[in-house]
């Protein structure tokens, strides 16, 4: 979990995260000082989205009226979609133009500490690409998540395309458990046919580089790995590195958002 000085340091980065652009985008205010543009983001949006005759899980929506693109946003496996990361990271996405429809698996809407098996978690992925391309009207869409939400995404689309998918993101893919490095858990991904990006620290005990990187190289082209020099699975790094919580957040941020507008350019 994120302590309060964390906390305050991603709500201050959120606050200021901004969008260069040429000209400015619709719905958006500029800084009289710069050619800086912030985009005007909604509040998120409570739903319910059905996964089953007898199932169903909340999910919050922001998508920005300049948005171009949305991001169906998995959480981890320990906190659902509302712990503070997954706040800061929909928000400064929605700064930069990406909206984002993020999503509680089952167990986490029932408040328990056990996943659900995989085969749920699939169909709830589904069911959220579903919600997104609804609301979204349109919009080019991309999928993934954070460490476990991002594995079970990929699981989903290695089985059956997620329906105008366009590329996976993952943000910490959990390759191996800690202190055994491993490519098993990654497996089904060459049998996913479109682009992979790979957030990752390079302290990250769930993905050693000695794994990582080789398992990028094997899945070609469509894969992108974008390291975070000095981070863990968490995305914390030393003090020493005079880096603060707010910064690594600033460049997830801007490193998705480069490789959604690149995806989408290419498509």
């Amino acid at each position: 979990m994120y302590s309060p000085k964390d906390i305050s340091f991603i709500e201050d980065i959120v606050s200021k995260s901004v969008r260069r652009y040429t000209d400015p985008p619709p719905s958006c205010r500029s800084d009289a000082r710069s050619n800086i543009y912030l985009v005007t983001s909604p509040r998120p949006q409570p739903s319910t989205i059905a996964v089953d005759d007898t199932r169903s899980v909340s999910a919050l929506t922001l998508i920005p009226p300049s948005a171009s693109a949305c991001f169906v946003f998995a959480h981890g496996a320990g906190a659902g979609m509302t712990h503070p990361f997954m706040e800061a990271m929909a928000t400064g996405l929605g700064e930069v133009g990406i909206g984002t429809l993020r999503f509680q698996f089952p167990y986490m809407e029932a408040r328990s500490r056990r996943p659900d098996p995989p085969a749920l978690c699939h169909a709830t992925v589904r069911a959220a690409v579903a919600e997104a391309t609804r609301v979204s009207r349109g919009l080019p869409l991309i999928a993934g998540g954070r460490s476990f939400g991002g594995r079970m995404t990929s699981q989903a689309q290695a089985k059956s395309p997620l329906p105008g998918v366009l590329g996976l993101a993952f943000l910490g893919f959990p390759l191996h458990p800690a202190k055994k490095p491993s490519d098993e858990r990654a497996e089904h991904l060459s049998d996913v046919a479109i682009p992979l990006l790979f957030l990752q620290g390079d302290r990250d005990e769930l993905a050693e580089m000695s794994a990582l990187q080789p398992l990028v190289e094997r899945l070609g082209p469509r894969a992108t790995l974008k390291v975070i020099p000095s981070a863990n699975h968490s995305y914390r790094v030393p003090a020493r590195t005079g880096r603060s919580e707010a910064q690594i957040l600033l460049e997830l941020v801007q490193a998705l958002h480069d490789w959604t507008r690149n995806l989408i350019a290419r498509s």
